[in-house]
């Protein structure tokens, strides 16, 4: 059983950055697939960025690439999301999940095993 628990969302400003954290406890992030998901009301939950903790490997959905980066800290359990260049279509809860297998690409929510609790990030224009 993993537990994964987000941080570092809040506000910020049109072109303004946070960065999410994610640590996991009960079980080692090692040799797991790590997302990032962001859920709008009224919308469909989107895979946003996708580390693969063996290789560090890392995918991106369109609309945050060359502005997100995801990354880890194997010594922390914990997987990070930066986000810079914030605009507000960024606004969204934004989830931390992993699971078995990347297969090459974003993790697919069908793949998820374990789900954090979600983190708020609003962005202001």
């Amino acid at each position: 059983q993993v537990q994964l628990v987000e941080s570092g969302g809040g506000s910020a400003q049109a072109g303004g950055s946070l960065r999410l954290s994610c640590t996991a406890s009960g079980d080692t992030i090692n040799r797991r697939c790590m997302g990032w998901f962001r859920l709008v009301p009224g919308k469909e939950r989107e895979a946003v960025a996708t580390i693969h903790t063996p290789t560090s490997a890392t995918y991106y959905a369109d609309s945050v690439k060359g502005r997100f980066i995801a990354s880890q800290d194997r010594s922390e359990n914990r997987v990070y999301l930066q986000m810079d260049k914030l605009n507000p279509e960024d606004t969204a809860m934004y989830y931390c999940a992993a699971g078995p297998s990347c297969n090459g690409g974003l993790l697919h929510h069908v793949l998820v095993k374990y789900w954090g609790q979600g983190t708020q990030v609003t962005v202001s224009s």
